[in-house]
């Protein structure tokens, strides 16, 4: 029992910490400029593959710089050509548009890729077992993705609340017009923020993809469950993804582990009880087979206590 305790805590931390890392440039999209970037999950996509190939010529780590960079540029683009032009017509304009982007990515990465997998190697200098607990051997990279993305939230908290520039794009936000008249150029820095959250999206894939499977379907995968975080955690707020990171691991790594059911602690449903035609099948499904809807569950439910998420300021 206690191998399992141990082992699940130590997956649903290691899952944990690569949803926050995919959530953070949501997040800092959201809290620095109040839009909801449905296609942040296709640049997580392109930075995967971008990673892919600048590893085939020049190896992991310089991908690990360039992905990032080229996706940033990538957003830049998107930002100062389309999403400005929607920006104007509100949040709904601004939906839609990053909604229909979302299938023209991932459309671009397969006529250029393909449909297969692809074969994204974990670096030489972390392809190896960094310990073993109850016989079980954990690589290095994975302590990688969780180092790097504690780095990546505390980096991120003190740019946002300690720094000039956190707080000149913070006011940009909420005050645009006294921000200018400081002479600071308003657009250029929404423009840079939606860069730098692509990026951290695409920083999530070159760290991710050795260690996920990297193909043209991997942004379906997690989208969906890159929004429950974000929302769950609190629409904008750094610390609420974090927490929502943990807490949606964890929750889904122990009820994958658990083989609980209606049956296993009450007995076999009797065959001719009168809740036999109601529940049927249900009585005998396991917590396991309810883990992948378990994180929507705990959205809603947050959600109807305290639609700001857990530590939102803005109403979800």
């Amino acid at each position: 029992m206690l191998d399992i305790v141990l082992t699940s805590t130590l997956d649903g931390v290691l899952y944990g910490m690569l949803l926050f890392l995919l959530a953070s440039g949501l997040t800092v999209i959201f809290s620095m400029m109040g839009v909801l970037n449905f296609a942040h999950a296709s640049f997580y996509m392109l930075g995967a593959f971008f990673g892919f190939e600048t590893s085939l010529y020049l190896g992991y780590w310089p991908g690990l710089l360039i992905a990032p960079v080229l996706v940033g540029g990538i957003g830049m683009a998107v930002e100062r050509y389309g999403l400005r032009r929607v920006h104007r017509h509100g949040h709904v304009a601004e939906l839609l548009f990053t909604f229909g982007l979302t299938f023209i990515i991932q459309e671009l990465v397969q006529i250029v890729w393909g449909t297969l997998p692809m074969n994204y190697q974990v670096p030489h200098a972390l392809d190896f077992s960094a310990f073993s607990l109850f016989s079980i051997h954990y690589p290095a990279f994975k302590l990688f993705e969780l180092f790097g993305s504690a780095a990546i939230f505390i980096a991120l908290a003190l740019v946002v609340k300690c720094s000039r520039i956190g707080l000149v794009v913070q006011a940009a936000l909420s005050h645009p017009g006294m921000v200018a008249m400081l002479g600071h150029d308003v657009e250029r820095i929404f423009m840079l923020v939606f860069g730098v959250g692509c990026g951290l999206a695409a920083l999530a894939g070159v760290i991710a993809g050795p260690a996920l499977v990297t193909q043209s379907n991997m942004a379906e995968l997690l989208g969906p469950i890159l929004f429950v975080v974000v929302v769950f955690g609190g629409l904008g707020s750094l610390g609420g993804a974090f927490v929502a990171s943990l807490t949606i691991g964890l929750v889904q790594t122990f009820a994958v582990a658990s083989n609980a059911s209606l049956a296993a602690s009450f007995g076999p449903l009797r065959a001719g009880g009168a809740l036999a035609p109601l529940l049927g099948d249900v009585w005998n499904v396991t917590v396991a087979q309810l883990a992948p809807i378990l994180p929507y569950l705990l959205l809603v439910l947050v959600l109807i206590v305290r639609p700001r998420g857990l530590m939102g300021a803005r109403e979800s």
